[in-house]
């Protein structure tokens, strides 16, 4: 006996996917929303201190591991702001001013200041002393490749320029967004990071 019933036609690739769709523009939109006010204004309009790293780059599978060896995958980083700091673990007084800046401009951002990550990359095996691991609590100390780091974060085309020089930006989404210059005015990096944390709903 033959089926005459009318066969139901599948649903379109859209209709399928259209939670998942609408999901990711939630998501992705208030980033964006942060990236206009940086990049579509033109130049005249721009008040931002830290020069904008154009392309961004997304963050690659550093070899990253904890003070005590454990691996940490680079991709469980995202989804919140990452100030980034490099650095060999005998940490000079350049070093400390860096983790000082991260500190107080992380600090400066009041109720947002859970959104943002201070992260130390640190590319040797030199042991950290522990006064700078109890005056810095709550940063991120992870030890790194130095070439890996240098692929992945870039200088300013000037004579001498060098990783430990800056403090670099990366968004929730793990994209590469800015480099503050070396010395870094810590209110204006304050005036930075306040300025996309208000533009962005996400991180």
């Amino acid at each position: 006996m033959t089926d005459n019933q009318p066969t139901t036609p599948a649903p379109s690739h859209w209709r399928r996917y259209r939670s998942l769709y609408l999901l990711l523009v939630v998501c992705v939109a208030p980033v964006l929303a942060s990236y206009t006010a940086y990049y579509l204004l033109p130049p005249s309009g721009r008040t931002n201190y830290g020069t904008l790293v154009e392309p961004q780059r997304p963050l690659p599978a550093l070899s990253l591991r904890r003070l005590d060896g454990t691996p940490v995958a680079a991709a469980s980083l995202r989804g919140s702001w990452l100030m980034v700091q490099v650095d060999t673990g005998g940490c000079d007084a350049a070093c400390e001013k860096k983790l000082w800046q991260m500190r107080q401009v992380r600090l400066t951002a009041g109720k947002d200041a859970d959104r943002v990550q201070r992260v130390w990359l640190i590319v040797d095996d030199a042991p950290l002393a522990t006064s700078v691991i109890r005056e810095y609590d709550g940063t991120l100390f992870l030890r790194a490749r130095a070439d890996e780091a240098a692929a992945f974060l870039p200088l300013p085309a000037e004579t001498g320029a060098a990783l430990g020089d800056h403090i670099w930006l990366v968004d929730p989404l793990g994209n590469l967004m800015m480099r503050w210059p070396r010395d870094a005015d810590p209110n204006r990096m304050k005036k930075d990071l306040g300025k996309l944390l208000k533009a962005s709903g996400i991180g």
